[in-house]
């Protein structure tokens, strides 16, 4: 079979090789509580969109440095009990999507939240206050002061602070919730899980933001990744600083948080994958000790995976 990897066999043995700061889990710790200490304040706006099958709001939040947030949230319109949620991110770049998409849960009696990243092509605050460069990919944003300033460490608790409110809601049952997205989607959806341990289903397909010194190594800080090639080539041309670089990128690496996730995991990647490469996934994936199965597309890379939309609602339908 081609391969622009490792082969399959030695993808289920790799272990990653960016490293993991020595206080990781004190920085994530320390993190959380000072998301907790913050009253999110949501506010629920009817949205004016017809439906026989959910109502729909405008969800916006107050999250960390004081950004309002914001998410589409579709509720069935008959509830009985408390129902399951699931939790949804998007690409790079991109937003919540469009309303009607909410519907294919909805429909099934699940609350839908997803989620505008900040920074990004949605509604959500961007308050900026990063030291160096916002140039390009959102990784970079932040690396040149202390790790709690880099972007993604806040986009990584926009998730937990969603999920917070969504369970916190009187007619959700919190013990049946779900997260799924892919390329940056996925690398928020295992954030979620590992930041919010109650979350039962976790359903990433080929993540991003995972192990970024072996993207480097692959010559693939291209596209998703290009943040890396344009940092170094503009703050150390030299490569003087490379090791203090991929070491606090590794407080934001996915790899270092799969070991909290206590939900189990559906993940679907193609070997083809030039985008996040396959090796990247696996560095997660490996790491993850709660019951996972991983679907492989041997042909495909970094597109629509062939039926996995159907595998991934199948998998969302034990909540």
């Amino acid at each position: 079979m081609p391969t622009v990897d490792m082969s399959l066999e030695k993808l289920k043995q790799y272990q990653g090789i960016t490293p993991r700061p020595a206080d990781f889990d004190e920085f994530w710790d320390r993190s959380l509580a000072e998301m907790n200490a913050i009253d999110p304040e949501p506010q629920f706006t009817p949205y004016p969109l017809e439906s026989k099958i959910a109502d729909f709001f405008e969800l916006r939040f107050k999250s960390t440095k004081g950004a309002v947030i914001y998410a589409k949230f579709a509720r069935p319109k008959h509830i009985e009990g408390k129902a399951p949620a699931v939790l949804r991110f998007h690409g790079l770049s991109g937003d919540g999507g469009h309303w009607s998409s909410l519907l294919t849960y909805a429909s099934q009696g699940y609350c839908v939240a997803s989620l505008d990243s900040r920074g990004q092509g949605g509604r959500s605050e961007d308050v900026g206050g990063v030291a160096g460069t916002t140039y390009t990919t959102p990784f970079t944003r932040g690396l040149d002061g202390p790790p709690e300033g880099l972007l993604c460490r806040d986009l990584f608790l926009d998730t937990a602070m969603l999920a917070r409110i969504v369970m916190g809601l009187d007619y959700v049952d919190e013990t049946r919730v779900g997260a799924c997205g892919g390329s940056q989607g996925g690398a928020l959806t295992v954030a979620c899980a590992a930041l919010v341990p109650a979350i039962k289903l976790c359903a990433p397909t080929y993540p991003y933001l995972s192990d970024y010194k072996r993207v480097w190594e692959m010559d693939l800080a291209k596209g998703a990744y290009e943040g890396l090639r344009y940092y170094f080539r503009s703050f150390d041309p030299k490569h003087e600083h490379e090791d203090e670089i991929f070491e606090k990128l590794g407080y934001i690496d996915i790899q270092n948080l799969a070991p909290r996730i206590r939900a189990k995991v559906l993940m679907g990647t193609g070997l083809m994958d030039t985008t996040c490469p396959p090796s990247t996934q696996f560095a997660m994936y490996n790491k993850i000790t709660a019951e996972k199965q991983v679907l492989i597309y041997p042909d495909f890379g970094h597109e629509g995976l062939k039926g996995h939309a159907d595998a991934e609602f199948e998998f969302m339908s034990q909540l």
